[in-house]
């Protein structure tokens, strides 16, 4: 069993049945299978061996997951790059990725154009649209020229299937790998939890270079032949009239993305009774919140918070919709194949109710980090993911997040580590210190605040810091306020303490 045998069978069981929509494009099972298919065999044709790395800059898109379920067939292996990450950021993980083949979208040719002398290990690039230069392969022209047949290439749970990039607390990203069994498993534990059913509609909100929109969201409606709306961006009002046009059952998104949505006027003019699930991520919703969005869509019956990391493909917990208010700030109990543990800093379980480190262990945790042994070490040991987050477990063994990972800011469903932050401004010629942290944020549930210490007889002002941020770093990683101090508050080792400027911020 593989990924890619998924659309397969579907195909074959529903051919006439709506895969996707995307724009103004409806695509049946048996067209998304043939295209996929004929992506699996021009990626043969160019040479592609299993395990290589099939890169990709896009949108969500048609495109887009013809390439995921492309490379699935052929033995590639997935990577999606984050679309708002910055130049520099975009060049290191095509580097690192190794991988020969890179595809990306029209509103990245200027982008790639520039930084193509840097992109040394790329053998193949592919352009979805008119090729930008002469080196460029054009997708539709590969679609024309290939067979829509089956790929004959032996490909099991072992093989490696995606390598999605998170950050790391060293400020660099980390390239998570996970095997078909990996995802596989995922999607078995993810739909028991999440109670999806078959031939549901979902509207598809996240990023797919995100784990959770790309296996929680669209490989969970291939899984159950179901349909999935691709929206590129997401727009509060467009939002609004999907859900009424299409009868869409199954909504998705960060905290953030649902404030954005109850901030409309008129809400209640939209018929939006075909919704029966809402799903949520990256952060708990206040009650008052949940019920304003349970008016929304009075038929969800609740809402289904999922807790997760890329490295668990990335469901650990899921509180189920009926448990909604009956848990209040929690993720609910571990998936059922799946063992979540709280502990000590000795790895050693503590008691209900007392708080630790959440760990797991599955077949849905990750291979390992691409090119990293020892960041690979530092996570799995003996078998076990160490999430870095710290939780606790009561009686019923529900789990409640009780802090993020250390230091880590959450902002619009983003990860964003403050060690990359400081790294860039460390680099600026008029900064002696700096700190990063994340402060409450009514909108984004947290927003970056930078501490910065000046070299003597040197002035700068806020704007200068977050302009130099931005154009080093992606733009929602830019600091939202600059507080300017004579030195940072440090420990007799020297370590920040950042306990003591949360104390300081003004």
């Amino acid at each position: 069993m593989n990924v890619g045998s998924l659309l397969r069978m579907q195909a074959n069981k529903f051919p006439d049945r709506t895969a996707l929509i995307c724009e103004n494009r409806r695509v049946t099972y048996r067209d998304f299978n043939g295209r996929s298919n004929r992506m699996a065999n021009a990626f043969l044709r160019l040479g592609l061996r299993k395990g290589d790395r099939v890169a990709t800059l896009l949108f969500n898109s048609l495109e887009l997951v013809e390439v995921f379920m492309g490379a699935a067939k052929a033995g590639g292996v997935f990577t999606p790059i984050n679309f708002r990450l910055a130049a520099e950021e975009v060049t290191y993980l095509i580097h690192h990725s190794d991988a020969p083949i890179f595809i990306f979208g029209e509103e990245f040719f200027p982008l790639v154009a520039s930084l193509l002398p840097q992109f040394s290990k790329v053998e193949k690039f592919i352009s979805v649209g008119k090729a930008p230069f002469s080196r460029a392969l054009e997708y539709e022209t590969l679609q024309r020229e290939s067979g829509d047949e089956e790929p004959n290439i032996l490909i099991g749970e072992e093989d490696e299937c995606q390598m999605l990039y998170t950050s790391g607390t060293t400020g660099r990203p980390k390239g998570a790998v996970l095997t078909h069994g990996n995802v596989l498993w995922n999607l078995v534990n993810t739909l028991l939890a999440r109670e999806d059913k078959e031939g549901e509609i979902a509207l598809v909100t996240g990023p797919l270079y995100h784990a959770a929109a790309l296996n929680n969201h669209f490989l969970i409606r291939l899984a159950l032949a179901g349909t999935s709306f691709l929206m590129k961006h997401f727009e509060p009002r467009r939002f609004m009239e999907i859900i009424e046009r299409e009868k869409v059952n199954v909504i998705s998104g960060a905290p953030a993305m649902f404030h954005l949505l109850l901030n409309l006027p008129d809400l209640e003019k939209y018929d939006t009774r075909s919704v029966t699930r809402c799903t949520l991520g990256s952060s708990t919703l206040p009650d008052e919140t949940k019920k304003r969005l349970l008016k929304l869509f009075p038929n969800a019956g609740g809402i289904y918070d999922v807790y997760g990391a890329t490295e668990a493909s990335p469901t650990l917990t899921v509180l189920k919709a009926a448990d909604s208010f009956r848990k209040t700030a929690c993720v609910g109990p571990a998936v059922p194949f799946l063992e979540v543990r709280i502990v000590d800093n000795q790895d050693r379980a503590v008691p209900r109710g007392e708080t630790g480190e959440i760990i797991c262990r599955g077949p849905n945790v990750m291979k390992g980090y691409y090119k990293d042994p020892q960041g690979t070490s530092e996570v799995l040991k003996s078998g076990w993911l160490h999430t870095g987050d710290i939780g606790r477990m009561d009686e019923e063994g529900f789990v409640y997040i009780v802090d993020r990972k250390k230091d880590m800011i959450i902002s619009g469903g983003e990860n964003i580590y403050p060690r990359e932050i400081e790294e860039i401004l460390y680099r600026h010629p008029k900064i002696r210190e700096a700190a990063v942290m994340g402060t409450p944020d009514p909108l984004w549930g947290e927003s970056v605040k930078a501490f910065v210490v000046l070299k003597d007889g040197v002035s700068m002002s806020e704007e200068e810091v977050i302009e130099y941020c931005k154009a080093h770093l992606a733009s929602y990683k830019k600091p939202k306020q600059v507080q300017f101090l004579d030195s940072l508050p440090r420990n007799p080792s020297g370590k920040v303490l950042k306990n003591l400027l949360r104390g300081r911020q003004s």
